[in-house]
Order: structure tokens, then C-alpha cells, then sequence
């Protein structure tokens, strides 16, 4: 009897160490990606399926450095709170490499650079963004626009928050507020599919986009460098970037 036990026991115990052992090989196989996929053309839903342009760089990275990719769609302000929580190991959202982000996570180098843009009402007597003062504007939660209104207009008594571009966007065209700031290649999307709105001939704060890792895996932001690089300079960056912008 002794015997059968310890030989169950010796099989229970090779199984979880063989279960442990595929669980931990599966997620160092695989970047558990987050996104935010309301920010055309870099994410959105297509048919039911996550696409964009970030969609593509972060598969053709994949390949590069021999992972499989899983994606988690979620709002923009729960990405950096799911990476320190362990629930994902790679962020690409459109996302801007600031000080204050750096904190919590680290950035590859910039695949992109953006403005920030103005879309108001096709009838708005708003011209510039120095307008926006004394008006209601609307801005998604932790989204750059966010940070740039807060910092220029200290009452932020005027400003609502939301916490998914297409709210905003419904927002607007409600007249439930006055303007939006958005990064400038989705605010052009947007308001392509909405009737009545207008990107002003204005832009603001030049930011640069890269991919948010986790502080412990230099070796993981090493090989997404690299990576990036080698797209670069094959051409596959180019084949991208022509595919949603040079329309």
C-alpha cells in the first residue's frame, strides 16, 4: 500500500511539474499583447478581429523573434495597471513614451511619431487650440490629449473625461461638448466616418509612439529593438506604414 501511495504520489507530482513546466514555457512563448483597439488605424475591431497598424508591427515582430501573440483588448487606462499585475507582457496601443510612464514600465524605441489635433463641430467658431479656453472638451481617460488639455487649462472644471474614444466622439456630435483632442492620424478616421465634425488645420504636441514592456524583461525590450530595427531596414516597416496612411 505504502508503495502505491508513494508511487501516486511521485506520478501527481510529475504531472504538476509537467503541467508547470508547459504553462511557464507557453507564456515566455507568447506576447500577451494589451491594446486599446478604438484608436484607428493603429487598433481597432474589423469584423470581430483586432487590426490596425500596430496589429501588424507587433505580428511581423512576432516572427522576428519567435513568439506567438495573444491580444487582450482593454480600456487605455487599465493597460499599465494589467502589466504590473502580471496579466499581460507587452503593450502597443499608440502609446506615448513619458517620464512618467517609464516609472512603471519600459519603452522600445519609437515606431511612430504623432500630433495632437482639435476636432470641433463643422459650424464651431473654435479656429485654434488657444480657443478651447472658456469651451466644454471632452477627452479620453490617460490619452495624450488628456494630458496636454489638463496641463494648458489648470480649471478642469470644463473638462469631461470618458473612457473610450467612440464616447467622445458621440459626445461631440451630441453637442455634449464643444471639441476633442485626439492624436492626429485617429481623429482623422473618426471624423471620415462621422458627419459634421472637422480636424482644425492645427496640431500640437509632437509625440513619439513605442512599445511598453515590463521592467523586469530587459532581454525581451532588447529583442523587440531589435526587431523594430531589422523592419526598418528590410522594408517591412515601409509596406506597413503605406498600407493604412498613404491612402
Amino acid at each position: 500500500m505504502k508503495k502505491i501511495l508513494l508511487l501516486v504520489l511521485v506520478s501527481v507530482l510529475s504531472l504538476v511539474m509537467l503541467f508547470g513546466c508547459k504553462k511557464s514555457e507557453t507564456v515566455d512563448d507568447t506576447l500577451i499583447v494589451g491594446t486599446n483597439a478604438e484608436f484607428p488605424p493603429f487598433e481597432y475591431i474589423e469584423q470581430g478581429n483586432i487590426v490596425g497598424f500596430d496589429v501588424d508591427l507587433i505580428n511581423e515582430i512576432s516572427k522576428i523573434i519567435g513568439k506567438k501573440v495573444e491580444f487582450k483588448n482593454m480600456a487605455f487606462d487599465s493597460l499599465l495597471i494589467a502589466m504590473q499585475a502580471g496579466k499581460i507582457n507587452c503593450i502597443i496601443s499608440g502609446m506615448t513614451a513619458t517620464d512618467e510612464r517609464r516609472q512603471y514600465v519600459n519603452f522600445s524605441e519609437p515606431y511612430f511619431v504623432s500630433k495632437q489635433a482639435v476636432i470641433v463641430p463643422e459650424d464651431s467658431d473654435i479656429q485654434k487650440f488657444e480657443d478651447l479656453k472658456g469651451k466644454k472638451i471632452g477627452v479620453v481617460i490617460g490619452y495624450t490629449g488628456d494630458m496636454v488639455v489638463t496641463d494648458m487649462y489648470k480649471d478642469t472644471s470644463s473638462i469631461t473625461r470618458y473612457e473610450a474614444t467612440g464616447q467622445v466622439i458621440m459626445a461631440l456630435t451630441a453637442g455634449k461638448v464643444d471639441a476633442t483632442v485626439l492624436d492626429m492620424e485617429p481623429a482623422k478616421k473618426y471624423v471620415a466616418n462621422n458627419k459634421g465634425i472637422k480636424v482644425l488645420d492645427t496640431a500640437l504636441a509632437e509625440e513619439e509612439y513605442s512599445i511598453a514592456l515590463p521592467k523586469d524583461n530587459t532581454a525581451l525590450l532588447e529583442e523587440i529593438n531589435k526587431a523594430l530595427k531589422t523592419l526598418k531596414e528590410n522594408g517591412t516597416y515601409d509596406k506597413i506604414y503605406a498600407k493604412y496612411f498613404n491612402k
